[in-house]
């Protein structure tokens, strides 16, 4: 379990910061950036978690899942895969947890109708802040596929975030009144 007592070490006073190996990075060191955006991510969810807890409560438990599984995906990019024998297994995003997420997709999308259109982001306050969770997954996952062309990354680490972005689309039509308050791009509309 973690304990921590002293929020500041003033360690990272140099600009780096320390891997789940201990090894010491640069603050803008991309792996850092792509945990640093899967945690982005998950403070997105606290947003959309004040608007769906009583509205929508089987979606916010959806959600507070899925931060769990962000907090274990930012361990698993926090730790690099080593030759060297870990101290203790770190822990990694397993294929489970992918599967987990399409099952919710796939429950949440069997109550919409199928797209006439693009949506843009809007119509109610849960759909909106679940498409801006959705923009900051894909960020998270630009970051992630670019450092695995890198080093080595887990595959279902990746994969788990691509799903993630496709269930938050899913989950912000399903709260606009089950796609029927989606906001429609009408293309050309204000030429």
């Amino acid at each position: 379990m973690v304990k921590l007592n002293k929020i500041y070490t003033r360690t990272g006073d140099d600009g780096t910061t320390a891997l789940g190996t201990g090894d010491r990075v640069a603050k803008y060191d991309l792996r850092v950036e792509a945990y640093g955006t899967v945690d982005e991510t998950n403070a997105v969810l606290g947003l959309v978690r004040l608007v769906t807890g009583e509205a929508h409560p089987d979606l916010d438990a959806v959600l507070a899942r899925i931060q769990n599984d962000l907090f274990d995906l930012g361990a698993d990019l926090a730790t690099p895969e080593s030759d060297e024998p870990p101290a203790y297994p770190p822990l990694r995003v397993t294929g489970p947890q992918v599967a987990a997420i399409e099952a919710e997709i796939d429950r949440f999308n069997a109550d919409l109708q199928p797209l006439r259109s693009f949506v843009l982001p809007g119509g109610s306050a849960a759909a909106a802040h679940l498409h801006m969770a959705r923009t900051v997954s894909r960020r998270a996952e630009r970051l992630m596929t670019e450092l695995a062309e890198r080093e080595p990354v887990n595959r279902d680490a990746v994969v788990y975030m691509n799903r993630l972005s496709d269930f938050f689309f899913v989950a912000a039509r399903w709260a606009n009144a089950r796609g029927e308050g989606d906001v429609l791009w009408v293309p050309g509309k204000n030429r």
